[in-house]
């Protein structure tokens, strides 16, 4: 006998990428009410709708929670004990990379003073810095460090990998987080991309900004609290360093917040995986998930099991 599974959407956005199945039921749930069922089989939460949001499942009795985000600080405290919850990875990464590499040419060639000029009807043929021949630090080799990683290489860089741990693959060392303070003075670009967690709230802290080299570009695309706001306001509004950050803290930003005005500082609304690819790659991972449940075979991506 098949089994027969219920799924249920925070909306309408992904059905299509859900191949029809006589055993699959899809459903819609934002998990903002009661629960359509009391049993449903696979779970996705809103995109970005935060932890808390995860409360509504108190109320039902689901086998899997497939969120659509790789990072889940804070989910552990609002996830009802007992459930099985599965990031994203997979789906994030690439278009994360590609807004780390655009926020970096755009502040290397300052493609906002350019846009400025044009605007303006200004001709202005300064030269600007290049990519090419720069040191780039990439501090949190997971999937997002590594497709980083990826995009630079074509440029002419050099790169240097640091994790929590070090160890050595087949492009050779990744250096250890401790040897941080050693690394930043040598780098002119630096990029996060670790996951929010206890040890890496506020990593980048008055010490890790005053290590880098005056003219240094910070790029930050894992989450806001990594950063200590006040500290980045004080060194990038200086002028001595710049920053790209597509997360801050507090997110929104508030609308009279210094760093919307610092000079050498550019800010993308948290959009780094908000792109065209994010939904049909959603899709095939859910697609995936589904796959497997009716195969009687263990999800993918499991970060919180009971």
């Amino acid at each position: 006998m098949s089994r027969k599974i219920t799924v249920s959407l925070p909306d309408a956005s992904l059905r299509k990428y859900v191949q029809p199945h006589p055993d699959v039921t899809i459903l819609e749930w934002d998990l903002a009410g009661a629960p359509p069922l009391p049993r449903i089989d696979i779970v996705v939460p809103p995109y970005m709708g935060g932890p808390q949001v995860l409360q509504g499942l108190a109320q039902v009795d689901t086998a899997l929670v497939q969120s659509q985000s790789i990072g889940y600080d804070g989910v552990a405290e609002f996830l009802p004990s007992g459930m099985v919850f599965a990031n994203a990875s997979g789906v994030h990464e690439t278009s994360t990379a590609e807004l780390a590499l655009a926020l970096i040419l755009a502040s290397q060639r300052e493609l906002p003073r350019l846009i400025q000029n044009q605007q303006e009807g200004r001709w202005d043929p300064r030269p600007t810095a290049s990519l090419a021949d720069r040191r780039v630090l990439i501090v949190g080799y997971g999937g997002v460090g590594k497709a980083i990683e990826d995009r630079l290489q074509p440029f002419e860089i050099s790169v240097t990998r640091v994790a929590s741990r070090e160890r050595t693959d087949e492009r050779g060392r990744i250096h250890g987080i401790a040897e941080l303070p050693a690394l930043l003075p040598g780098h002119d670009i630096v990029v996060v991309g670790v996951p929010l967690s206890d040890s890496t709230r506020h990593l980048i802290d008055d010490a890790f900004l005053a290590a880098m080299p005056d003219g240094a570009l910070l790029v930050n695309v894992s989450r806001g609290p990594v950063a200590d706001t006040d500290a980045l306001v004080r060194h990038t509004g200086s002028g001595r360093i710049r920053a790209a950050l597509d997360v801050t803290d507090p997110e929104p930003l508030p609308q009279d917040h210094p760093l919307w005005r610092t000079r050498g500082v550019i800010i993308s609304p948290h959009v780094g995986g908000a792109s065209s690819a994010m939904r049909p790659r959603m899709g095939r991972l859910l697609q995936r998930q589904i796959e497997l449940m009716l195969a009687g075979e263990p999800p993918a991506n499991v970060v919180l099991n009971g």
